[in-house]
């Protein structure tokens, strides 16, 4: 049996699948809409920053996100090199409207720092999206 839908005035008749498709669809947009955005502080030649690039990259495939990298040792970001010099890797994680990272308001920022695993994120990530 097929599921019928209204499309500019003529109804679409759909495969069951199809329907189940369109309604995962539009329950994917709507998560997307309050995802999150995740910032990587680092620098280069650090192996902890490699791994942490690992585990974004695995969290990625389950579950998208905004990404943004920061290297810390670049000129227009000292004020970042101030704060994590010697905590790289760091991971600040936002919802995906919430303002730029601003140095001033780090100490407001959920993270994770040094070595994490895909399950923290994603529970830090559940909790940026609840609040």
């Amino acid at each position: 049996m097929g599921s019928s839908k209204e499309l500019s005035g003529l109804a679409l008749v759909l495969p069951q699948e199809w329907a189940l498709e369109y309604i995962k669809m539009r329950i994917t947009s709507r998560l997307y809409q309050q995802s999150c955005r995740i910032t990587l502080f680092t620098r280069k030649h650090c192996g902890l920053c490699i791994a942490a690039r690992s585990v974004l990259s695995d969290v990625w495939d389950s579950r998208p996100f905004e990404f943004k990298e920061v290297d810390i040792v670049k000129p227009e970001s000292q004020a970042w090199k101030d704060l994590y010099d010697f905590d790289v890797p760091v991971i600040h994680i936002n919802k995906a409207s919430a303002p730029e990272e601003d140095p001033q308001h780090a100490t407001h920022a959920r993270k994770l720092m040094h070595r994490f695993t895909p399950e923290q994120v994603k529970a830090q990530m559940d909790e940026t999206e609840k609040n």
